[in-house]
């Protein structure tokens, strides 16, 4: 794309055009050069938002308690990435998250849903991308709602300051919590719907985790009581994600929050760009004929592996002044 065409794209983003924030988003999320360029840019200029996830299993009410903190949080440009499932049959996504946040996060929030696409974890690959984007132009906080499957997920850890879990009264006890991952990721504990039977019975469950767990930094996730629905307990949420926001700066926790995150994005990209080379290599005559001798039992899958890594580390072209000890193997263009 032409550098003074995303200037401009950039500019107009940062002075509140919604349209051209949103073109910058659809190129992230399509990934290629363009997206590249994109990214690159809006990494000059992030880097001050807040970032809060939302998470928790289908039916804890988080879209509407993300819409209500973004109304509540005194902040002139919110934003909300809500983030949907995609189906494993078309591709497509249901991105019905919008509806519900529309009727609590204001006129000045900015909504975009964005699909995972199959994505492990539920966050979709683009997704770091577009925070950055939405930090570049100026919004804060960015508040990134996931999508839960089963057990509640643990992924938007990675892409947040400070991660808020929600739950809801019955939803199990400490044991479950556990094997969940909630101890390790929950900097905010929330029970929503709290008008509900047992809410104080989750509660008192949590806090029974928490007093078997540890965490580092002396933080004691907080448990909040809300009702989405009435607004209830919203304000006091957002009072507890602040007092999270104080801690990590006075404790430095901020910094290596954010480089543990740039180290796995880093990380992440790197294997899905292994993974496509992995599959241009099975796909070739040579990937061929070794699977073929692994399915006569010629060669063995290990053997095999070892053999496709070699070529990998053949092709590969590290950056200059960067070494590699990588051991050679056979020639990736012959049958093992």
């Amino acid at each position: 794309m032409n550098d003074d065409l995303l200037i401009e794209l950039f500019e107009a983003a940062t002075d509140g055009d919604r349209r051209a924030l949103g073109k910058l988003l659809t190129m992230v999320e399509r990934q290629g050069d363009t997206g590249a360029a994109v990214s690159e840019r809006a990494g000059r200029r992030a880097g001050q938002a807040r970032i809060v996830g939302i998470t928790g299993a289908p039916g804890t009410g988080k879209s509407t308690l993300t819409g209500r903190l973004a109304a509540i949080c005194g902040a002139a440009r919110p934003a909300i990435l809500a983030i949907d499932p995609s189906s494993p049959l078309t591709g497509g996504a249901i991105l019905g998250d919008r509806i519900r946040m529309d009727n609590h996060a204001g006129s000045a929030t900015f909504i975009r849903s964005m699909a995972t696409r199959g994505h492990a974890g539920g966050l979709a690959v683009a997704v770091p991308d577009a925070i950055r984007v939405l930090d570049a132009a100026g919004h804060d906080p960015i508040l990134v709602e996931t999508v839960g499957v089963g057990q509640v997920e643990v992924a938007i850890a990675a892409a947040a300051d400070t991660t808020v879990v929600v739950v809801t009264p019955g939803w199990g006890d400490a044991v479950q919590a556990n094997k969940a991952g909630l101890l390790e990721v929950a900097d905010v504990f929330v029970v929503n719907k709290a008008d509900r039977p047992d809410a104080r019975g989750a509660r008192r469950d949590l806090e029974l985790m928490l007093d078997l767990g540890h965490r580092e930094h002396a933080w004691r996730a907080p448990i909040m009581l809300t009702t989405a629905t009435e607004g209830e307990g919203i304000d006091n949420l957002w009072t507890e994600i602040q007092r999270h926001t104080t801690h990590l700066h006075e404790t430095g926790e901020l910094n290596r929050c954010r480089h543990r995150r740039h180290r796995d994005e880093l990380a992440g990209r790197i294997q899905l760009g292994l993974r496509d080379r992995v599959d241009q290599i099975l796909k070739s005559e040579w990937g061929e004929a070794t699977l073929e001798q692994v399915d006569l039992g010629e060669t063995s899958p290990a053997t095999a592996a070892d053999q496709v890594l070699a070529a990998l580390a053949r092709t590969a072209s590290p950056p200059p002044g960067v070494t590699t000890t990588l051991n050679p193997g056979s020639h990736p263009d012959k049958p093992v």
